[in-house]
């Protein structure tokens, strides 16, 4: 049953369900915004958390870039290093490439030399072959010359000569050092053929040795004079004896003798010599 104007009825109805709407409106606003506060109060503190991670995480990373950027600097600086030794290296090879071509050459060198001196020992045996029995007749041929020569120091002239017979017998002694002690001794015999020398002995005559000053020019002439000057001797080449000489050669003998010794100036003076026949 309905009381008053229907329409002021049908107007309060439509109020009532705006204010019921407007409420309800406000209630469900109020919600939300106490969502959304709670939302931005949660989304805040995650904010906050995420953020600190960050900057640790952050922090983490630069100091890996620092780490890593050392050890970078550190390879490169041992690459540097290699790299320095490396060209060391090249440039030893390189100058050891270059002595060792230098030593080939020399060692090609040395070979051909010995090649040479090997064919020249190969030659020498057959040298030696000829030469050895040469010397021996050279020895033999001045034994039998100082032999038959004049007695000037025959004794002392025929140890040299076995002095190379001694020589020859011995194996350490080059073959060159032999063949130049022979032709040595060659050269002594031909200086007593040209000298004016003087020299005291024993002279035997007459049953008894005689202590003498003995002078000879070359192989012309071997005189010999008492060391009083009272006899003089001449040695004859043909008997192989000694003849006395007359008194009148004893002055000249004498001065012979003085300018062997250098006691006297050379001159020209008698000399009592055998006749060729």
């Amino acid at each position: 049953m309905l009381y008053g104007d229907p329409l002021q009825h049908q107007v309060t109805l439509i109020s009532n369900n705006w204010l019921g709407t407007m409420f309800n409106k406000k209630i469900h606003m109020s919600l939300v915004a106490s969502a959304l506060a709670g939302s931005f109060a949660l989304a805040g503190s995650a904010a906050a958390t995420d953020l600190k991670d960050l900057h640790q995480a952050n922090a983490q990373i630069q100091r890996a870039a620092v780490q890593s950027q050392e050890k970078i600097n550190t390879i490169y600086e041992q690459t540097q290093e290699l790299l320095g030794e490396y060209r060391v290296v090249v440039d030893q090879t390189d100058n050891l490439k270059v002595y060792n071509d230098f030593l080939a050459t020399l060692v090609a060198d040395q070979q051909r030399q010995i090649d040479r001196i090997q064919r020249q020992i190969d030659g020498l045996e057959k040298t030696n072959q000829g030469t050895v029995p040469l010397m021996f007749r050279m020895i033999d041929s001045l034994e039998q010359f100082i032999q038959a020569d004049i007695p000037l120091r025959t004794d002392r002239r025929l140890e040299r000569v076995q002095r190379l017979r001694d020589l020859m017998a011995r194996s350490d002694v080059q073959r060159s050092e032999q063949f130049r002690q022979i032709l040595e001794a060659y050269e002594i015999e031909m200086g007593y053929g040209t000298e004016l020398a003087a020299f005291q002995g024993t002279l035997s005559t007459g049953g008894s040795d005689i202590t003498v000053d003995f002078v000879h020019l070359g192989r012309l002439a071997l005189m010999a004079l008492a060391l009083d000057g009272s006899s003089g001797w001449v040695y004859n080449k043909s008997t192989g004896s000694w003849d006395k000489l007359a008194d009148s050669y004893l002055p000249s003998i004498g001065n012979f003798i003085k300018m062997a010794r250098r006691e006297a100036t050379l001159e020209m003076d008698r000399v009592p010599l055998f006749a060729a026949e």
